[in-house]
């Protein structure tokens, strides 16, 4: 059965984005019935996160286990904590066995949706020129899709060599060369200790310190690697996984005034610190003055044993301009053959989320709404004003656990609206003001909680805080994510028939 529509449409369903979360969906919808979709994205190949980032050391910083679609587990994981480019190899390899490449429109950048409402469907422009029609729109863009530069005068005055970590550029050969890496975020956590010992010296721009706890990171060896093919092998390990990842950060950081366990975690990374650098005055440098858990924290067993090398520099003081040959700190300048940024995505910001414009009901526009409003969406999936639109990363939907347990959840509610719409032959699907605006009260009254509004969090610069002094993450457990997103009230939704 097809939807009945007042207006011939291109597609039942445009999927945007061509990473995890698009995939996810793709195969979901199929399976489910919906086959007339096509995925857009502007990389020239999928994985998304994990086409892009290729830079020395990339890895997953979960256990391989749960970082893994619980309907398509590999068991030939090489290390616990996967490197970046078996994640590739993994999306590669689950859009070939879902037959999704040939629904996929790669090196496609959409440029602005905007819903007809006469049509009742999505009109979708991209930079190709063209415009496609659908029925209904989901946006699987990820969270790390667009990288944040730093506003330093004069970076874009450097004459030497410039690159984003996620824009490695592997053409440039480190050895020997001056090097400077800003940022001290999860990225930098892998690419300094990869490029420590070749290149001639390495400066480290820190701002603000990174927690840096010990990963429980080792090689898979092969009889391991048969026992998850045993009956059960793969499902055993999955659950003890999950569970770590719950314990390090949902449960942690959204319980933390009810179980302050971040304390114990803070204890090991600060025993970790003063295990691995000699030098105290470093190691005071690198000390956190904020809470565990206010900004992402990382793994690593490498990271902070780099700065004991005599060619590289930590260096703390405020950047006060780049110039054309080094960075410059008050009056020191560090001379600079390769500048490296390792400051991040633009994650809560305007311009990526998402990361095109979006026009709804009455020409309403998603950026302002949110401007004006606040970040919310109901449920973190659908926004009151923008019907048949569906995001899988939305605000209030991730709750900090694996990213796939958070793509199957949103996948999950979305199919549940496409098939009671298909069902009752709706073409109009929206979430109503109402149900909106329940959850997103119910979303700020559980924060008081949460380990982010602690006192120490406000030294923390994290991303995690929006322009509106939100954190738009959601206060739950992954088994409550998992149940709503099959149990919600479908009342909440508006369903409408031609």
């Amino acid at each position: 059965m097809t939807f009945s529509h007042p207006a011939e449409v291109d597609h039942e369903v445009i999927i945007v984005g061509a990473g995890f979360a698009g995939i996810g969906a793709a195969i979901k919808l199929r399976e489910a019935g919906f086959d007339d979709f096509i995925l857009i994205d502007d990389a020239d190949g999928v994985g998304g996160t994990w086409h892009w980032n290729t830079y020395p050391g990339v890895a997953v910083d979960i256990p391989s286990f749960s970082y893994q679609y619980s309907f398509d587990q590999r068991a030939d994981w090489s290390r616990v904590y996967a490197p970046g480019h078996e994640l590739k190899a993994y999306a590669e390899s689950c859009v070939d066995k879902h037959r999704l490449r040939p629904r996929i429109r790669f090196s496609t950048t959409v440029t602005d949706a905007a819903f007809d409402e006469d049509a009742r469907c999505w009109r979708v422009r991209t930079d190709a020129g063209d415009e496609l029609t659908a029925r209904f729109l989901i946006s699987a863009t990820g969270a790390l899709t667009r990288p944040k530069m730093p506003d330093i005068p004069g970076v874009s005055e450097f004459g030497g060599v410039t690159m984003h970590t996620s824009r490695w550029d592997h053409s440039q050969d480190l050895r020997g060369k001056r090097v400077a890496v800003i940022g001290t975020g999860a990225s930098a956590v892998q690419v300094i200790p990869e490029i420590a010992p070749r290149v001639e010296r390495l400066v480290v721009f820190q701002r603000t310190p990174i927690w840096c706890l010990p990963r429980p990171d080792a090689a898979l060896p092969t009889p391991i690697r048969w026992a998850l093919r045993v009956p059960g092998g793969k499902t055993v390990t999955r659950l003890v996984s999950q569970a770590y990842v719950e314990i390090t950060f949902p449960i942690s950081a959204h319980y933390y005034g009810t179980l302050p366990m971040a304390t114990f975690a803070e204890r090991s990374g600060l025993a970790h610190l003063h295990k691995q650098v000699k030098d105290p005055v470093i190691r005071e440098k690198l000390t956190p003055r904020y809470g565990l858990g206010c900004k992402r924290p990382s793994f690593s067993n490498d990271y902070l044993a780099t700065f004991n090398r005599d060619n590289v520099v930590l260096e703390t003081a405020p950047i006060t301009e780049i110039t054309e040959t080094g960075v410059r700190t008050g009056d020191t300048e560090y001379p600079v053959d390769v500048l490296i940024l390792a400051t991040g995505f633009k994650v809560m910001e305007s311009g990526n989320m998402p990361t095109y414009g979006l026009r709804g009901i009455g020409g309403r526009d998603l950026e302002k709404f949110w401007d004006d409003n606040r970040l919310q969406a109901y449920e973190g999936v659908s926004v009151p004003g923008f019907p048949n639109f569906f995001s899988v990363m939305g605000p209030y939907a991730y709750n900090g656990s694996s990213y796939f347990a958070l793509i199957e959840n949103q996948t999950r509610h979305i199919l549940r609206c496409l098939r009671h719409a298909r069902a009752g032959g709706a073409t109009l699907v929206e979430v109503t003001e109402a149900a909106n605006a329940r959850f997103f009260q119910e979303m700020l009254a559980r924060r008081g909680g949460q380990v982010f509004w602690q006192d120490s969090c406000a030294l923390s610069n994290s991303y995690y805080f929006d322009k509106h002094g939100d954190v738009p993450l959601r206060p739950s457990t992954t088994v409550e994510a998992a149940w709503r997103s099959g149990h919600f009230d479908l009342t909440d939704y508006r369903f409408a028939a031609t």
